[in-house]
């Protein structure tokens, strides 16, 4: 217990004091009675009013109590220099008179506590007036230390006894968990390292995407390795005083020392450890400070202790080379998002101890999420046990699980959005567009769900069978931008008409086309070059322009080449569609009447056959959905998440 937390109960003990002591005294003192004159009191004991009298334990006190039993009791005082015998004898009373009038007179035994109560009742206004005046001075002196301690780490340590996370509760990034393991192994047994000469690395970098489990391996380090755990944020450090960065960073590292063997866990690096000399307001700022201070305490004098630093960031690009350097960031583990394997363990994790019924399959669920992180498999488990709970079922069954994902991915259903008539009918054929020109294409994905319900901001939705693939090829872009224009393609021969309900996919389309033109070098007119060199600003994190780095004819050259890609890929659309036109109208008004088309039911029209009864998607996958504006518009288009390969774009 702190001294202010003393200082409290202090306070709070003298109050509970007199109130204790002023309650003691009411109840001690009874109702007063009526204050009767000695001469009073003679002339009553003569009539013969008189039953008793009782003498206080001082002796100047007389309580009187009548022989009518209706008559309240009597109070008289008596001079302190006699007793009662003698005042009432001035007044004519004689033993003789008491004897005769039956007046019975006794003493009561003075009380012990009156002395104390009198000494609490001097004392004790002073004793508040004392504790209030140092109850202030407290608080001057907490506001002053608390003044002082804004150099302090703010860094929470654990000790490991209590592990909530292990390794266990991680999946999905065996080769991260691997390194981990290893430093984990070094602080139980270094022993074994060093007899080989072995140097454990001082700094162990996290690198992913955000919700790959950056933070959850730290956590599964902490639970693992049985040293003490310091955690801190990045942007802890820095406030508004200048300093405290640096002396935080000093004292860390110092409870660190003492700690020896321990592990330090900054969490967002990239908050402090931006490159330097990028500052707004100048090459010496605060964050530099900082930085500068983290560089030397990670390898500089005095730093040959086992203390391991542990740091997670999704800006790699931005950090300072000195904190990169083999030293202080020995190792740099990716967390990449994971595969099909992966999401099946991450899924096998979450599921764990939940009730699930029979018919749920964990490895369709991985297949049907690609490109989701252990954030969003977390996140998809607990809508569908939120959904499950919801229609009262006893156990989490395969449905919620697919509706689920949709629900991540997009959004839940918005069946109470009103449309008209003409504007289902146009997000109809619009979908139904997409669905026939990616199924009609060697290299498009494969349809996998049609949809006019409006979900999110999407009007309609077609999701495809997506993958894991890496790489793409020429002809699959291809296959993209067309499929991405089937929907205005079929407006365009339908209604004669064409709506905004393209507009996302017209963008899509154009980046995908010029980073085929610019980056991919997927063009035979332009060459095998890169054209365009993107600037960042490092302290802000964002890309502010693109350096031309090539003449303007070649500017336009570039954008026919673009310009002849898509209207490639269109006429290509429309020669589908309008061979097609027959099936075209099939699905778009089986669409308006049943709102969703599966897949089986999607082919079984198309091939004219009788589709399956079940509704539940061949093969085990599920889409990847297309985002759709109001209109019914599809296709979105996002680079993978590889951290060490030039951006390449794939379907979402």
């Amino acid at each position: 217990m702190n001294s202010t937390k003393l200082t409290r109960w202090f306070i709070y003990l003298l109050i509970g004091v007199a109130i204790v002591a002023i309650v003691w005294s009411r109840n001690a003192a009874g109702p007063t009675p009526e204050e009767l004159p000695i001469s009073q009191l003679a002339q009553q004991i003569k009539g013969g009013e008189i039953d008793r009298l009782e003498v206080s334990g001082d002796g100047r006190e007389v309580k009187v109590i009548y022989k009518d039993p209706g008559s309240l009791p009597g109070h008289a005082l008596i001079s302190p220099v006699s007793s009662l015998e003698e005042s009432l004898s001035n007044y004519g009373v004689t033993p003789e008179i008491y004897t005769a009038q039956g007046v019975i007179i006794s003493y009561e035994r003075p009380s012990q506590w009156g002395g104390l109560l009198n000494l609490v009742g001097i004392f004790l206004p002073a004793l508040l007036i004392v504790g209030f005046i140092y109850f202030i001075l407290r608080q001057a002196q907490g506001t002053n230390n608390q003044a002082l301690s804004f150099g302090k780490s703010r860094a929470r340590m654990f000790t490991g006894d209590h592990p909530t996370v292990s390794f266990e509760d991680v999946a999905g990034a065996d080769e991260a968990k691997e390194e981990l393991e290893e430093i984990v192994e070094f602080l139980k047994e270094p022993d074994k390292f060093v007899s080989f000469g072995a140097r454990i690395p001082k700094g162990v970098l996290l690198v992913g995407s955000p919700g790959t489990g950056k933070t959850l391996l730290a956590k599964a380090v902490s639970g693992e390795a049985g040293v003490p755990f310091f955690s801190i944020a990045g942007s802890e450090f820095v406030e508004m005083f200048v300093g405290v960065g640096a002396s935080r960073v000093r004292d860390l590292f110092e409870q660190a020392k003492r700690h020896s063997p321990c592990i330090i866990f900054i969490d967002e690096i990239d908050a402090v450890g931006r490159q330097r000399g990028a500052g707004l307001g100048g090459s010496h700022d605060e964050r530099e400070q900082t930085l500068n201070q983290i560089l030397v305490e990670m390898d500089g004098f005095g730093t040959d202790t086992h203390v391991i630093i542990l740091a997670a960031t999704n800006r790699p690009d931005i950090l300072d080379p000195a904190l990169m350097r083999p030293g202080r960031f020995d190792r740099r583990v990716v967390i990449d998002r994971p595969d099909v394997r992966g999401r099946e363990a991450i899924f096998r994790v979450h599921l764990r101890g939940k009730p699930l019924s029979s018919s749920v399959d964990i490895t369709v669920l991985a297949k049907a999420t690609p490109g989701f992180v252990g954030a969003d498999i977390e996140n998809t488990v607990n809508e569908a046990a939120l959904l499950a709970a919801r229609r009262n079922k006893k156990n989490i069954g395969m449905g919620e699980l697919q509706e689920a994902i949709e629900r991540v991915q997009l959004g839940p259903e918005r069946k109470s959005r009103i449309m008209t008539a003409e504007e289902k009918e146009i997000t109809a054929y619009h979908e139904a567009g997409h669905a026939l020109v990616s199924h009609f294409l060697p290299h498009a994905q494969s349809v996998r769900k049609i949809t006019i319900i409006p979900r999110g901001m999407a009007g309609g939705v077609t999701w495809y069978l997506d993958d894991d693939n890496l790489f793409y090829s020429r002809s699959k872009f291809k296959a993209v931008i067309a499929t991405a224009l089937g929907g205005r393609v079929a407006e365009e021969i339908v209604f004669g008409e064409i709506t905004t309900g393209a507009s996302n996919d017209l963008q899509h389309v154009t980046k995908l086309a010029r980073s085929m033109v610019t980056q991919y070098g997927m063009s035979d007119e332009m060459g095998l070059r890169v054209y365009g060199d993107k600037q960042e600003l490092v302290f802000l994190g964002r890309e502010i322009s693109e350096q031309r780095d090539y003449s303007d004819a070649i500017a336009e050259q570039i954008d026919k080449e673009v310009r002849e890609i898509i209207d490639a890929e269109y006429v290509r659309a429309h020669e589908i569609l309008q061979e097609n036109r027959d099936k075209l109208d099939l699905i778009a008004r089986t669409l308006l009447e049943v709102e969703t088309l599966e897949a089986e039911e999607f082919v079984a029209l198309i091939e004219g056959t009788v589709p399956p009864s079940s509704s539940t998607p061949s093969g085990g996958q599920s889409p990847k959905p297309s985002k759709a504006e109001p209109g019914g518009q599809v296709s979105t288009w996002k680079p993978p998440s590889s951290l060490d390969l030039p951006p390449a774009p794939s379907p979402a």
